[in-house]
């Protein structure tokens, strides 16, 4: 297996030359996102890629996790590695620091889980699942619901998921079989007011 080489290089002309990072780094709530903290950012999350996740990818594939007494116990390594992801604060990367993140701009997410998902996507689907239950509790949750479980998941002390099951096909997304069909009532509703509509949905 070759080794995983993170492309700092590509990812700072992206982000710089066509992205326009220092536009958005202007923007308001934004003042601490300096060109050398994105620096730093990227150089570190790319040691991280390169020397803990990439590491970890065989791992994963040959031990995989299991079962045991009602717990699950995760391939050698990978309870090392989620460690070193919550010391580093990076599932917060993203989000508001009342929560507990780091307020950066997403796209300085974005370049980070590049790196991370090209070393290790199986590893990576944890801190990308639970960066996705984040934004869904900030744009959807109650008062209540944002206090109880934002801090903990911004943090990295629990975890966000996704379950999918299926009557046909369980969790096997490949044996999914769907079918459309007109809904008058939810095109006029849709009309009328869309985020509504696809709320219902």
């Amino acid at each position: 297996m070759s080794a995983y080489l993170p492309p700092l290089r590509d990812i700072r002309f992206t982000l710089e030359e066509l992205v326009g990072l220092e536009q958005i780094t202007a923007l308001p709530g934004f003042e601490e996102a300096t060109s050398e903290l994105a620096e730093s950012v990227l150089t570190e999350a790319g040691h991280m890629a390169e020397g803990i996740l990439a590491p970890l990818n065989r791992v994963g594939d040959q031990d995989g996790a299991r079962m045991e007494d009602g717990r699950v116990i995760t391939a050698p390594g990978w309870s090392d590695a989620w460690a070193a992801l919550v010391e580093g604060g990076w599932n917060g990367l993203p989000f508001e620091t009342r929560w507990g993140g780091m307020g950066l701009p997403n796209v300085l997410n974005t370049a980070v889980h590049e790196m991370w998902q090209a070393a290790n996507m199986a590893f990576t689907l944890c801190p990308m699942l639970t960066q996705g239950a984040v934004n869904a509790l900030r744009l959807y949750g109650s008062d209540d619901q944002k206090a109880r479980y934002l801090p903990k998941m911004v943090s990295g002390e629990w975890t966000g998921t996704m379950n999918l099951t299926e009557p046909q096909a369980g969790s096997d997304l490949s044996a999914v079989r769907t079918k459309a069909a007109p809904d008058g009532a939810l095109f006029a509703a849709y009309a009328a007011d869309p985020l509504s509509a696809l709320r219902r949905v």
